[in-house]
Parts: C-alpha cells; sequence; structure tokens
C-alpha cells in the first residue's frame, strides 16, 4: 500500500521536486508509532539551510495529503509507515508559511485539518523552572488540558494544549475520543530534564474526552488519567474531560467582606454535607436551590462538603481521590459546582472543602506508579503504603509532589471561592509509625517518630494558603496532641488555623451516652476538655465519622425513651453550642436523624414533619441565630479571658455552669443540667447583680421540651454564691440547657 501511496505526490498547483531533510527509517519508526520523546524535531515544518521547508506529518490510512498555504497547495508524498512528507517555499525572510493539511481517506471526501506539530510549546522556561523548584503556586494553569485561540493568517485557530508531568516516561502520548483513542497521531514532547510532555492539539474542544498513554522504561504502554484534569467522565467510566471555564462569579461582596474578616475569631457554625445523600439524586444546580435554602433558614455560619474531588467509588464518600483538580462529575459540570459555591457566598454562607492530602488509591488508571515508577508515591513502602487503607501515601519531600498538592489546595480556594479547606488524617501524615509495628518504620534523622517531610509540607501549604488568600482558614483533623498545629510557622508550629477537638469529641460521646442516674461517677469526663481548651484553635466536631460503621445516630446513642433521647440531645447541642469552640454537626443531626447514616439511603427527612423532630430542629435553628448574634459565645473562642467556671465540679447535680465573656465584658451564663429530673430553685452564682432573663432554654414547649423555664426576670441578690459576687435562684429543666444574660 505504501508503494501506491507514495506515487501520489503530483500537485495541482506546484511540485515538491526538492528532496527532504532526511530522516532516518528507525526514527520514522518511532515518529510513526507515537514513541519519539521528541516528536517535533521531526514533524511539522523545518528550514533547510536553502531556505525549503519540510513539511512531515503522521495520517495511518489516509490516501492523500496535502499541505495547504496562503499561496496555493502542494501534495505530499508517502514516506513509510503513515509519514507523510514534502517540500515548499519558505515566506519571504526564512519564515514558515502558515498552513494546514487537507487529508483524504479512502471513501470520504477530504478533510482541512491544522497540524498539531507547528506549534511552539505552550509551557514557558519560568514555568519549567518553577515546576523544577516546586514553586510553581498556580501549577493548574500550566499543566493540564488547557484551551487556547490563536490568530494566524489563515484564520482563527483554537485547540487544546496539553502537559503533564511524568520523568521516567520514555514517551507520552495523547489518546482521545478526537482521535479514535489512538494516541500514535498525537505524541507529546519532552520539555528536558522538567520531566513535563508537552502537545497544543488544534481542533479540539470542550468536553473531549482524554487519557495519557505512557510508555514506561520497561517499555510497556499504560493509560493514565491526567492528575491536574479539571473534569472527568462520570464514574465507574475513567477518562478525564477537557473543561472550559467560563462561570463569572457574583460574590464580590462577600469576598471583600471576607479579606477583612478574622476567620479564628468569629462565628463559625458548621453543617456538614454529602452531597450524593444531602437529598438523593439533586445535583450541584439544584442543591444551589434547595441546600442553600436550608442551610440559610437553619441559620448556619458554614457548610463543609464531604471530599468533591473526583473518586471512582461513592462508598468512599470522597476519600480516596482520583482527580484532585477535579470536581466529581456525579452532579454536573464545574462551573456548575462554582455557581453552588457562588449561591451560599451571596446568601451568607460560607464553604469549607474536605481535602485529603494524606493518601491515594491504588487505581491503575490514577496516580499510583502513575509513569511505570513510583512517582507521586514514595518508593519506600513504609513511608509510600498506608496499612490500614490499602492506600498510597504521597511522597511529601519531592519536590514536584509537594507542589501538586500546595497548588491543588491554592486551585480550590482560588478557582472555586472555597473559603476554608478541612485537611483530612493529619495525624496519619505526622507520624512515621502511625498504624504501624516495630519494625515497619524506620526513625527520622534526628531518631524520633516525627514526619518531617509531612510537617514541612504542612507548614509550606499553610504558610501560602494564608499569604495568597485573606480571611481564609485551614482545618486540622488532627487526632493526638502534637504541639503547635495551630501555632504559627514561624514560631515552629504546623500553622492551621483552627483543629479538631476529637478530645473533647470522645469525652463528650462517652459522657453523654450513659445512663443520667450513673452521670455523676463520669463528671471529670464532660468536664476535662476545659483544661487544654486554649492550648490550640478548636472547633468542636460531631461529624460523619460519629454516625457510621455502627456507631448509630446522634440520637441513637441517647439513652431513655425517645423523649429523653431528644431532649438529651438537645441539652448536647447546646452544651456544645456554649462549650468554647467553633461547631460542626453532620446533616440530619438537626432534626434527630434515627438511622445511622447510609450514604445510599440518604436522611429521614420525614422526621422533621413530627412534632417532637420538629422541635429539634427548631432549637438547632435557634441555637444557630442566637449565637450568631453573641459575641460572648465566639470573640474570645481561643483565649482563657473569655471563659470561667461558676461550678464545674456539681457532680451530684450532674449540672455544669460556666460564663461566656465578650471582648466588651458582656457575659453570658450556661447552665446545662444532665440529670433525669428538674432542679428547682438551684442557687446559681453570676457576675453581675440586678436582672438576668433567660435567652435560651432547651426544655421550652416549642422545642418538644416539658416547659420548665424561667420566664420573666431573674434578680441577683448580693449573696455570694460559686465564687461570684451574685447569686440568683432558678429552675433548671431535666436534660436541659439554660443560657442567661442580664436584663438590658
Amino acid at each position: 500500500m505504501s508503494d501506491r501511496i507514495g506515487t501520489n505526490s503530483k500537485s495541482t498547483e506546484a511540485t515538491a521536486v526538492s528532496k527532504p531533510l532526511p530522516v532516518d527509517h528507525a526514527t520514522l519508526g518511532q515518529i510513526a508509532n507515537g514513541e519519539h520523546h521528541a516528536p517535533h524535531s521531526v514533524l511539522g515544518a523545518h528550514l533547510d539551510a536553502s531556505g525549503r521547508v519540510t513539511i512531515r506529518t503522521v495520517k495511518h490510512l489516509a490516501t492523500a495529503v496535502a499541505v495547504v498555504t496562503a499561496a496555493g497547495r502542494t501534495e505530499l508524498a508517502h514516506e513509510e509507515f503513515g509519514v507523510w512528507t514534502g517540500v515548499l517555499d519558505a515566506t519571504v525572510e526564512g519564515h514558515v508559511p502558515d498552513y494546514r493539511l487537507e487529508v483524504t481517506y479512502d471513501g470520504v471526501p477530504p478533510v482541512t485539518v491544522d497540524d498539531p506539530y507547528r506549534y511552539l510549546p505552550t509551557v514557558g522556561e519560568l514555568d519549567l523552572h518553577l515546576i523544577g523548584e516546586g514553586r510553581h503556586e498556580t501549577l493548574w494553569t500550566v499543566l493540564g488540558a488547557h484551551v487556547q485561540n490563536y490568530s494566524s493568517e489563515l484564520g482563527q485557530v483554537s485547540g487544546v494544549s496539553f502537559a503533564v508531568w511524568a520523568p521516567n516516561a520514555q514517551s507520552v502520548r495523547v489518546k482521545a475520543d478526537f482521535n479514535g483513542w489512538d494516541g500514535r497521531e498525537h505524541a507529546m514532547r519532552s520539555l528536558g530534564s522538567s520531566g513535563v510532555w508537552e502537545l497544543f492539539i488544534p481542533d479540539v474542544v470542550a468536553g473531549a474526552c482524554y487519557k495519557f498513554e505512557i510508555r514506561t522504561k520497561s517499555g510497556q504502554w499504560i493509560e493514565k488519567a491526567d492528575p491536574m484534569a479539571f473534569g472527568t467522565e462520570v464514574p465507574p467510566l475513567t477518562a478525564s474531560r477537557v473543561v472550559d471555564r467560563k462561570y463569572q462569579f457574583k460574590d464580590q461582596d462577600w469576598m471583600a467582606a471576607r479579606a477583612a474578616k478574622d476567620p479564628h475569631n468569629s462565628a463559625m457554625s458548621v453543617y456538614e454535607v454529602h452531597l450524593g445523600s444531602w437529598r438523593l439524586g439533586l445535583d450541584y444546580m439544584e442543591l444551589a436551590t434547595e441546600l442553600v435554602e436550608y442551610v440559610q433558614w437553619m441559620g448556619f455560619t458554614h457548610v463543609e462538603f464531604m471530599p468533591v474531588a473526583e473518586h471512582p467509588f461513592g462508598g468512599s464518600w470522597g476519600y480516596q481521590v482520583t482527580s484532585y483538580y477535579a470536581p466529581t462529575s456525579r452532579f454536573g459540570h464545574p462551573d456548575e459546582f462554582r455557581h453552588l459555591v457562588d449561591a451560599l457566598h451571596q446568601a451568607g454562607i460560607g464553604v469549607l472543602l474536605d481535602w485529603v492530602p494524606a493518601h491515594f488509591p491504588k487505581d491503575e488508571f490514577a496516580l499510583a506508579r502513575f509513569d511505570g515508577e513510583p512517582l507521586y508515591e514514595h518508593a519506600n513502602p513504609q513511608l509510600g503504603e498506608h496499612p490500614d487503607w490499602g492506600t498510597l501515601i504521597f511522597d511529601f519531600g519531592r519536590t514536584e509532589v509537594r507542589n501538586f498538592l500546595v497548588a491543588n489546595a491554592l486551585y480550590w480556594l482560588e478557582e472555586f471561592h472555597i473559603d476554608g479547606l478541612r485537611v483530612d488524617a493529619v495525624a496519619s501524615m505526622l507520624y512515621l509509625d502511625y498504624s504501624r509495628e516495630e519494625g515497619q518504620w524506620s526513625p527520622n534523622r534526628f531518631g524520633g517518630r516525627e514526619n518531617l517531610e509531612a510537617i514541612a509540607f504542612l507548614q509550606e501549604t499553610n504558610a501560602t494558603v494564608y499569604k495568597r488568600n485573606p480571611g481564609v482558614v485551614t482545618i486540622a483533623e488532627e487526632s493526638t496532641a502534637f504541639p503547635g498545629v495551630t501555632a504559627p510557622t514561624d514560631q515552629g508550629g504546623l500553622g492551621f488555623g483552627i483543629k479538631w477537638n476529637m478530645g473533647w469529641m470522645h469525652d463528650s460521646l462517652k459522657y453523654i451516652a450513659e445512663d443520667p442516674i450513673n452521670r455523676q461517677w463520669h463528671h471529670g469526663t464532660v468536664t476535662f476538655s476545659l483544661v487544654y481548651a486554649f492550648t490550640e484553635n478548636f472547633l468542636l466536631p460531631i461529624s460523619h465519622d460519629e454516625v457510621v460503621h455502627g456507631k448509630g445516630s446522634m440520637l441513637r446513642k441517647m439513652p431513655g425513651d425517645r423523649w429523653q433521647q431528644l431532649a438529651n440531645l438537645r441539652a448536647f447541642m447546646a452544651y456544645q453550642w456554649a462549650h468554647p469552640g467553633k461547631k460542626l454537626i453532620f446533616m440530619g443531626t438537626e432534626f434527630g436523624q434515627e438511622a445511622e447514616w447510609s450514604e445510599q439511603h440518604g436522611l429521614d427527612w420525614w422526621l422533621a414533619d413530627m412534632p417532637n423532630h420538629r422541635g429539634m430542629q427548631l432549637l438547632t435553628k435557634a441555637l444557630n441565630e442566637l449565637y450568631a448574634s453573641t459575641p460572648a459565645l465566639f470573640e474570645q473562642d481561643n483565649e482563657q479571658a473569655g471563659y470561667q467556671w461558676i461550678n464545674g465540679g456539681d457532680s451530684e447535680h450532674n449540672v455544669l455552669s460556666f460564663i461566656r465573656y465578650a471582648r466588651n465584658g458582656d457575659p453570658l451564663v450556661c447552665v446545662v443540667n444532665f440529670s433525669g429530673g428538674p432542679h428547682h430553685n438551684y442557687t446559681l452564682g453570676v457576675p453581675h447583680s440586678g436582672q438576668w432573663v433567660e435567652v435560651m432554654n432547651t426544655d421550652a414547649a416549642e422545642f418538644g421540651g416539658s416547659d420548665v423555664t424561667n420566664p420573666g426576670a431573674l434578680v441577683a441578690s448580693g449573696i455570694p454564691w460559686d465564687g461570684q459576687e451574685q447569686s440568683l435562684s432558678l429552675s433548671l429543666p431535666p436534660l436541659g440547657a439554660v443560657y442567661l444574660r442580664p436584663a438590658s
């Protein structure tokens, strides 16, 4: 066939009479198979010393190929292996003319296409330098797939530039729906020692699906999704998708206000949401209406989305990520996710995102052994594999890997206007011996168990995030007593803004599960958190982790009959909202979800229509509204001056009483009765004389309680009590909490 095709070299307007620049047989074979590391050195247009231009292109199965310029049309000759060649005259001053390729296939009219190999690299020298240094803070603007538009003599050019880091590859090609999933005609060029491979392919449009074919050191071809893909096919399909961002945010007022605000000393009540099961079947656009309206009505200041980065298995809830730069396609286009964030902002609601840099799954199509060798993961299994989760651990000491993750944190904040990142499984990153037995880990260079490279990575991430994005917050899920999690990096801390208070969570849940008659023997459990409450900036989490895997719902953790369970839950939440630290509950807790959470079944919304559960929901709403309007509950969250015990030792009555202070000294007195019966005429020390009013009572009838309340004013006498100069007498409801403030 090649001989027959090779004779078809006559031109209707010009004939290639000069010899093309020579290329040896072996190189042509590599070029034809898409195996050459520098295809642009052979393909495309090349000037010779005489000012003539050799054109080469790979067109498998073509019956004729011609070059079309403004000056005319020149047919190419088939060289071998599907490579076509011809020679043109250069334009003035030795410049290569703008040209297109006219390709004819058997039985099909000719088509005119552009040549990918006539374009200069789309990745600049400065970009490559920054990538090599691990300091490219906007890495996503360079690597991945980007829609590009150019002007040329023969008309406007549009297409997509592809770039990928694969330093161990022998060759890389783009395999996609636009080339019939045959990547041989779209081999990428190696950009030297950077390990970056690049190719601009004209005429590719947004929505195209693609993968990278990588030839490993052993000569094996493997297929990989783009680590920097901005979109993907809907799982279980695994190809990456070209995305052209079009969305324009309308949250300028929110962003300006955020930049001027200190999130660490502001109100933060967080509603944790799993997007797929909040209400089954909703997409990003529908959530932008229904979820936004609900969260705004409930009065939460923030939502926290469980990981939205693309993941192959829905049952992982997003915690096993395969595309770190792509919002999951399950619920729509990335621009529709932007719309959801924008809608929340315009409703006055902040958006936190769960981020998972601690580990990634072993799926063959994704990051694992990306170019045939350990690349994103550490090559040492003691550092590169997680024994509990069957996943891989990033090589935090490798500059390009660290850059990939730091830039990813910035990507979500800057491209999607996310207000904060909750960093998952920080403890697993900090310790070399995490979940490992003796002999399964090696000490660091100082002989310790700390993972120094992971610590440096976290410090760099936090410092960079706070430098570039005023008003955002980073939150650590860290379950140990590692020192300085929220201390500044310049003081040797990790630099997080907030840390999850896992100790408070474990202790308080252990206490509340006890029958009220036994709680006096466990009183120290519920008060212990105040011993260390101001050692870090804390958030109090009741997250999805507490309502899955046989743990039961929050309601089911409570002892007693249904009335007592709901009363316990109301008292517990009032205690949580009054305790120093930000607040977080998982969806469904706000109305007393009965069943353990399942991502397949969603929430039991019908419960919220029942009066007692509706009361629970209304209490959560009231707590949020009071919290956001009461500076004493958040202004000094992280300072000892913002908290004072009244009586933390009244185990006989199962009562906790304390004061929260605003910066101006305004107090809010909080009393929680965790016993099963009321305490009438209970004497309580208070800091001021005069009248006090009840501003919250979880036992109010509207919340489903028994209505043991304190209507009207309570007058403080001059009798000192509990270390306070004044005291008053009030009724404490059974399994209930009361907040008091001075009458204005």
